[in-house]
């Protein structure tokens, strides 16, 4: 297995089993074949992190996953770890190769995270009253995303033309999405065909069935799509 250049030891990713962030280091992680320690904090519904693992509170002043430590390297936030993942290990690459279409892939990610999951977020709490003004709110800002989504769809595979952590990005988002009420549906087929070619991938299947598992495990629903994963 690729070893990083200049450096013979395995990294440790530090993410926790419901971490939509860390599963999408992982996946990327996965995607490119390197070689790492996975290191799951404890969680759960009742106490979240707390404790908090020692090493996430000593090098991420935001005290959250995912964190990823390198011999004397130490980096947080998920799009910084894939950047240093996407120099380290250039192949396979997981953003475009002409300069426009990266940075337009880049900017889908950073909407997934910034633009679309904050509408995830606010119906967090909620689903018991998806029916209400705030919810319904949220669910129509996210189905407006979906809609952009779909028609980036039209005669291509993936959103950013190619495979690359664009995608990886709103899978993981979605996946909250579906849990928490803002499911895709029948007015994005695209989104849908996508999400399934989404799923087969070894390492999306891995990482996302284990979250779906995780959920299972604990009583938690568990969206139809990840069930077979």
């Amino acid at each position: 297995m690729f070893r990083f250049m200049n450096t013979s030891n395995r990294f440790t990713l530090y993410s926790g089993p419901l971490s939509m962030f860390g599963a999408k280091v992982q996946i990327a992680a996965l995607e490119k074949g390197l070689d790492f320690d996975l290191v799951l904090v404890p969680f759960d519904f009742t106490a979240l992190y707390t404790p908090k693992h020692p090493e996430v509170l000593r090098i991420n002043p935001k005290q959250q996953v995912p964190v990823l430590v390198h011999g004397d390297l130490e980096l947080f936030d998920s799009t910084q770890i894939f950047e240093y993942l996407e120099d380290v290990q250039p192949t396979p690459a997981l953003w475009p190769g002409d300069v426009r279409e990266r940075a337009r892939a880049r900017l889908l990610e950073h909407k997934s995270d910034e633009v679309y999951f904050p509408h995830v977020v606010r119906l967090m709490g909620l689903e018991h009253d998806l029916q209400g003004e705030a919810a319904q709110a949220a669910i129509a800002a996210a189905n407006k995303f979906y809609a952009e989504l779909e028609s980036l769809l039209d005669g291509r595979d993936y959103l950013a033309g190619g495979y690359s952590f664009a995608d990886i990005a709103f899978y993981m988002a979605a996946v909250f999405g579906e849990r928490k009420g803002a499911p895709l549906g029948a007015a994005t087929p695209r989104l849908l065909a996508w999400r399934d070619r989404m799923s087969s991938r070894p390492p999306v299947r891995q990482v996302a069935g284990a979250m779906g598992r995780w959920l299972a495990s604990v009583g938690r629903p568990v969206p139809a799509f990840m069930q077979a994963l």
